[in-house]
Parts: C-alpha cells; structure tokens; sequence
C-alpha cells in the first residue's frame, strides 16, 4: 500500500527549523544532504558558493510510517515558490499524553489557534502555526480523553 510523506520548503532556515522538529518529534534524521554534495550535471544550473551549504534535502521520521522531508530553494526555485499557509499537518496521536506533547514541543514560539481540548466530535484537538510559518493540527481520538 503506499503511503504520504510529507515535504517542506523554506527559505534558507530549513536546517533551523527541522532541528526544531527533532526536539519536539525526538527522533534522529535518517538522512541529510546539502546543495554542494550533487555532483555538477550537464543542462543544470551551477549552484553557487552560498548555496552549497543549504538543505537539499532533509529526512526526520515522525512516527514508524511517515517521515517529514524538507529542503530549503535555491536559484531558479525561488520564484516559482510561494510562502503560504494553503496546507496544514495533521498528526493523529495515540493518546492524549503523545497529543500534549507535540502540541507543546511544536507550539513553541509559535501562535497558537486553537489550545488542546474535547472538540464538538468529541477528539482531543489542537491546532497552531509554528514559529516557521507551518500550520499543524493535532488530535487524539481516544476514547479515554474528557
């Protein structure tokens, strides 16, 4: 069966804001690779001295069956990439205790909309935007959750 995973793309703080995503998550990236580590290829643009050193691509799982992917643009990708707030992560905890975690480790600095509490469907739900501009909502469907 196949499965999504997400992937993110910032304006030169994607390095900052994964490891931000690593504190709150606690896992370990399984993979990272920086613009200077692609091998120079015919037909492609050269990538530039100060941009060697940014994210091309970052990989932090989440949880056993998803993984957050990021990379930070470069050159010609910066004016086809608009910034917006047209998406939104939503993580489905385990339990309430997983939920308040998350919620308080990715809220940090962040504005949040709406606190963790029993939604009108009766979920453990909380929504914010990071501090990176990203939109996450949260929820438990625990039965156990008043």
């Amino acid at each position: 069966m196949a499965k999504i995973n997400l992937s993110l793309l910032f304006n030169g703080n994607c390095e900052e804001a994964f490891n931000f995503y690593k504190s709150a998550f606690g896992t370990e990236f399984t993979f990272i690779g920086r613009y200077g580590d692609i091998p120079p290829q015919d037909g492609m643009p050269v990538i530039s001295e100060s941009e060697q050193t940014k994210i091309e691509n970052i990989c932090l799982p989440i949880s056993e069956t998803t993984v957050l992917m990021g990379a930070d643009v470069i050159g010609y990708m910066v004016q086809r990439t608009i910034f917006g707030n047209n998406f939104s992560i939503y993580i489905e905890a385990d339990s309430k205790e997983e939920a308040d975690r998350l919620f308080a480790g990715l809220s940090v600095d962040g504005q949040v909309t709406m606190p963790m509490s029993v939604a009108h469907w009766g979920d453990y739900f909380g929504m914010f935007t990071d501090k990176f501009g990203v939109n996450w909502l949260i929820n438990c469907a625990c039965q156990h959750v008043k």
